[in-house]
C-alpha cells in the first residue's frame, strides 16, 4: 500500500520542508508554508503513458554544438508572433496568465482556429466541448485539424496525445490538471509543480510545443509555485480593464525573444481583433482647447505609438492632498511632482493631482515623463497645449530633460499622424540626418519646455 506523507511547501518558491516553518529559508518570505499530503509510490508511475521516445545524447563540447536558428511556427497572428519573438518555437512551453474573463481562452481558441495546416489538441479542464463549440461559432471560424478533449487527469491527457499525435497542445488550465501519483487536490502547490514538470518533459522529448493557460491570484501574480514560472520557456501576461475594449499581451519572460514586446487587441463581439496601429485608435478624441491633456510619443518594445496623457489638478478638499495615477507608476509621478516644485517653482504640495493614461493602457516608458509634467502643469494653469504638439523625454531629478531611445521612430510616428511639432531632449539627434516635415524643437530643461508650450 502507498505510504502517505505530510509535507510542507512554500507557496512563493516551492521549497519543501518536513515541518511547518514561519520563515522560508530559501526565499525569506514569512507565513508561506502550506501542508500537502503526498504519496510515495515509485512503482506506480505509469511509465507507458509518460515515456516518450527521446534520444539520449552524450555530453558535447561547446564548440561542437550547432546553434542554428530554430524554425518557428507562424501563429497567423501578428501581435502574438511579435510577443513570442517571431513565432512559436518547437518543443517550447509557454504560459499565458491573466484575470478571469479577460479573454485568455478566446485568444488561444481563435489562434488555433487560424492554424489550418497544424494539427492541434485543445485540452479543456474548465469548459465542456459544447461550450467551446459555441465559442468557436461565435468567432466565426472553422478548423478541421483542431481536436477538443475535456480531461483533467494527466495520465489520460498523455494517452490522448499518444493516440492523436498533435503538432501543438493547449492545456486550459494547468491548475485543473492533476496526477494520480499525488494525493493533494488539483491546483495545489505539489500538483501544479509535478504536472508542469511532466508536461515540460513531454515537450522537450517529443519536440511538440505546449501552451499552458494559468490562473492568477488576487494580487496579480500567477497562481501556484514560483517554480512554474522558472521551468516554462515564456511567460505571457494578458491584461486589461474589463471596462475598456483594449487588451494588452505583454511578455514577462521569454527565452527566445525580447521581454519588452507588446501586443494590443480590441475586444468585440466576434473575438479579439489585432490593433496594428494603436496610435490612431488612442487619439480619436478631440481635445482642442481642453487643459490637462498632452500627447506623448512612447515606445514599447520596438513599436512606437502616440498616447494621450490626461491630468487633473485641483485644490485639496482635506488636509492631505490626494495622489492617484492610472496606467502610470505612482512613485514616479510623485518624483516628477517634486521636480516641478523644486526645480520649476510650481507649488503643488496642497493640491490634488490625478493622472490617467487614456485607453486603459499601462506604459513604463521613461520617455513619458515630459508629457506627464506638461499635462499636470496644463491643468494647474488651466492652459491648453496645442493639439498639433507631441512630446517625449525623460525628466531627471535636477530638472534636465534626458535623451530617450529610438528617437527617430518617435518622430516618424508623430509625422505620420499629422503632428506639426514635437519636443525632444537636447542632443538626442546625434547621427540623425533625415529631413522631416515636422518641426523638431530641442529642450534642455523643464523650464525650456514650459516656455515653448505656454508662452
Amino acid at each position: 500500500m502507498a505510504k502517505l506523507k505530510s509535507t510542507y511547501f512554500c507557496t512563493n518558491c516551492g521549497n519543501e520542508s518536513p515541518k511547518w516553518m514561519g520563515k522560508c529559508p530559501s526565499c525569506g518570505e514569512w507565513g508561506t508554508f502550506v501542508e500537502e499530503l503526498v504519496r510515495k509510490n515509485g512503482a506506480s508511475k505509469q511509465e507507458d503513458t509518460r515515456s516518450f521516445e527521446g534520444v539520449k545524447s552524450p555530453p558535447q563540447m561547446l564548440k561542437e554544438i550547432r546553434a542554428d536558428e530554430e524554425p518557428r511556427i507562424d501563429m497567423q497572428d501578428e501581435e502574438l508572433n511579435r510577443v513570442l519573438g517571431g513565432g512559436l518555437v518547437p518543443a517550447s512551453l509557454v504560459l499565458i496568465g491573466g484575470e478571469p474573463g479577460i479573454g485568455k481562452s478566446t485568444l488561444v481558441l481563435q489562434t488555433i482556429l487560424k492554424l489550418q495546416d497544424i494539427k492541434t489538441l485543445y485540452v479543456s479542464g474548465e469548459e465542456s466541448a459544447r461550450q467551446l463549440k459555441l465559442r468557436a461559432d461565435r468567432l466565426g471560424q472553422q478548423n478541421d485539424n483542431a481536436l477538443i478533449v475535456c480531461e483533467t487527469n494527466l495520465d489520460e491527457i498523455f494517452k490522448h496525445i499518444k493516440n492523436t499525435s498533435p503538432q501543438l497542445v493547449i492545456i486550459d488550465s494547468i491548475q485543473t490538471v492533476y496526477s494520480d501519483d499525488m494525493e493533494s487536490s488539483p491546483g495545489s502547490i505539489s500538483q501544479v509543480r509535478e504536472c508542469a514538470a511532466s508536461i515540460l518533459k513531454f515537450a522537450k522529448q517529443s519536440g511538440t510545443p505546449v501552451i499552458l493557460i494559468g490562473h492568477i491570484t488576487k494580487d496579480g501574480s500567477l497562481a501556484g509555485p514560483k517554480i512554474l514560472e522558472h521551468i516554462v520557456d515564456a511567460v505571457i501576461q494578458f491584461e486589461g480593464d474589463q471596462h475598456y475594449m483594449y487588451r494588452i499581451l505583454r511578455s514577462i519572460k521569454n527565452r527566445f525573444g525580447s521581454t519588452a514586446e507588446l501586443g494590443i487587441y480590441e475586444m468585440n463581439q466576434s473575438g479579439l481583433r489585432e490593433v496594428n496601429n494603436p496610435s490612431e485608435l488612442l487619439l480619436t478624441q478631440n481635445h482642442d482647447g481642453l487643459s490637462g491633456v498632452s500627447i506623448a510619443a512612447a515606445i514599447e518594445g520596438i513599436r512606437p505609438f502616440l498616447i494621450e496623457t490626461q491630468s487633473l489638478v485641483s485644490t485639496a478638499a482635506y488636509g492631505t492632498p490626494q495622489r492617484s495615477a492610472t496606467g502610470f507608476d505612482i512613485r514616479r509621478m510623485n518624483m516628477l511632482l517634486a521636480v516641478l516644485e523644486k526645480r520649476a517653482g510650481f507649488k503643488l504640495a496642497q493640491k490634488d493631482v490625478f493622472l490617467n493614461i487614456a485607453g486603459g493602457l499601462r506604459v513604463s516608458d521613461p520617455g513619458l515623463d515630459l508629457s506627464v509634467i506638461s499635462a499636470i502643469l496644463s491643468s494647474s494653469l488651466d492652459m491648453a497645449i496645442d493639439r498639433d504638439t507631441c512630446l517625449c523625454g525623460e525628466v531627471g531629478l535636477s530638472g534636465e530633460i534626458r535623451p530617450v531611445n529610438r528617437i527617430e521612430q518617435r518622430i516618424q510616428e508623430a509625422e505620420k499622424l499629422g503632428f506639426s511639432r514635437i519636443l525632444i531632449p537636447s542632443n538626442n539627434l546625434k547621427g540623425f540626418t533625415k529631413k522631416n516635415k515636422i518641426e523638431i524643437q530641442q529642450v534642455r530643461k523643464v523650464s525650456d519646455a514650459f516656455r515653448l508650450l505656454f508662452s
